[in-house]
């Protein structure tokens, strides 16, 4: 676009990390120059931070609420929300700022890939991340894939539109994880207006590492998408987010369908190899002995621990947690 729109990055974080400075690092080499970056701990750092970026602290508050903060302070005509371990790539706004010229566009989604610098249990746990065994349809989120229209993105690496952010209300403060969910929701179905996928638009993510760290967020993650079945069936009522539920009741209790008709112990271990075995596959993929392991592993772990935890969102009558309303939070529409 011609004047290009000024951008504002906003970086929920709890304090001062590391990883915050890799970040921040990462946007000053930005070919992109029209930007400012907000950060949002949840006390002040004590650091002067260099211009364009201005620290706001906000208290001990989920990230829903700090990106809602960030939101009302943003002078940006597009913001991006970026997490406080993902490091853009040099080009990262130049990439998708250009969406933005395009009628009905309001948003940009980019991959968060895994740092090739990452420990190697966390490089396990993208690698997994990465699988078509786990991710399916939502694998470009993790690896590069075509241009396409999303209705459903992470927030750790989304832009949007200020004025359509405003106007959809920011993000709700009731749910987290899964609050960027339910605001993708409001802009495609609510507002009518478009997100579009660019796989150029690139940052490194950290990953928690193997396996407990891996399989906590797995747990989350599957949680809440089990619970917005019910919520938000547009984008959460989809056959792929119960097949890992489907796969570790038969697990369990296939077994069991023997002792009404022996042949079926039969289909049971057959059903049990081809599944194995295509895990195996996959994981070969990574050509190393010990990674084969982990990935092999991190797969069967990943499809059990999301299908249970998935099945106990989905008959949960609440879940989340209760915080301020969001559209106050962001002064948007009322």
């Amino acid at each position: 676009p011609d004047p290009p729109p000024r951008i504002s990055i906003l970086i929920a974080c709890p304090a001062e990390t590391p990883y915050l400075r890799q970040a921040l690092d990462g946007i000053a080499r930005q070919s992109y120059r029209a930007y400012e970056v907000i950060l949002l701990p949840d006390a002040p750092t004590g650091r002067a931070w260099p211009d364009p970026v201005r620290e706001i602290p906000t208290g001990r508050v989920r990230p829903a609420e700090k990106r809602n903060i960030g939101i009302r302070e943003a002078r940006g005509d597009i913001i991006a929300f970026l997490d406080d371990d993902a490091c853009p790539v040099p080009d990262w706004l130049e990439r998708a700022a250009g969406y933005f010229s395009i009628p009905g566009v309001v948003g940009v989604g980019g991959p968060g890939i895994t740092p090739p610098d990452d420990p190697f249990l966390a490089q396990m746990s993208g690698q997994v991340f990465a699988s078509r065994l786990v991710s399916g349809g939502a694998r470009h989120r993790y690896e590069p894939d075509r241009v396409r229209e999303v209705d459903d993105f992470p927030s750790c690496n989304l832009f949007v539109a200020a004025d359509a952010l405003r106007r959809a209300g920011g993000f709700r403060t009731d749910y987290w994880p899964g609050e960027d969910t339910v605001f993708c929701l409001k802009i495609v179905r609510d507002l009518g207006l478009k997100i579009v996928y660019e796989p150029d638009a690139i940052v490194y993510h950290h990953r928690r590492e193997f396996y407990s760290g891996h399989l906590r967020q797995i747990r989350s993650y599957a949680m809440h998408r089990g619970f917005f079945v019910k919520k938000f069936p547009e984008t959460s009522r989809k056959p792929a987010y119960f097949m890992p539920s489907a796969l570790a009741v038969g697990l369990v209790f296939g077994w069991m369908a023997g002792f009404i008709w022996k042949p079926l112990w039969f289909a049971y271990a057959v059903t049990v190899l081809f599944y194995l075995a295509a895990v195996l596959f996959s994981a070969c993929f990574s050509f190393n002995p010990r990674r084969i392991w982990y990935v092999f592993s991190g797969i069967v772990f990943s499809h059990l621990t999301y299908g249970v935890w998935f099945l106990r969102g989905l008959f949960s009558r609440n879940i989340g947690y209760h915080g301020q309303d969001s559209r106050k939070m962001a002064g948007g529409a009322q």
